[in-house]
């Protein structure tokens, strides 16, 4: 009876860590752009073919395949995405967004804007 005391009040001290190690992380904020459609049908850094009506990103370092929510700090609108490219390699940009990202953020007519990003964890 004492070591399932013992187990219940481990698992009970252990339960906030593993809530937090399960939480969203922050991955900064600053200025996103999107993919000219004239990408469509070439290949991502990931091998992936560019497919401008998906809900996918190019990142610098984000792992191929992660999601990031992007949050337009403009309007509040937001979109997850998936990365599959590496980029942007525009100066001051911290990610590149496909066109259909780009509508859905409303960011499609500026070109540009400040967003939010935040790693989704499963």
């Amino acid at each position: 009876m004492a070591l399932s005391a013992k187990l219940i009040a481990a698992f009970l001290l252990a339960a906030p860590f593993a809530a937090k190690a399960a939480a969203d992380a922050d991955l900064g904020s600053g200025h996103a752009s999107y993919y000219s459609n004239e990408f469509a049908g070439r290949r991502t850094a990931s091998g992936e073919m560019f497919d401008p009506s998906a809900f996918t990103a190019a990142h610098r370092t984000v792992a191929f395949g992660t999601r990031v929510k992007v949050t337009h700090l403009g309007n509040g609108r937001e979109v997850i995405v998936r990365v599959n490219d590496r980029g942007p390699w525009g100066r001051g940009r911290i990610i590149d967004l496909s066109y259909a990202a780009a509508r859905e953020l409303g960011m499609h007519r500026s070109g540009t804007a400040q967003v939010k990003l935040t790693q989704i964890r499963d």
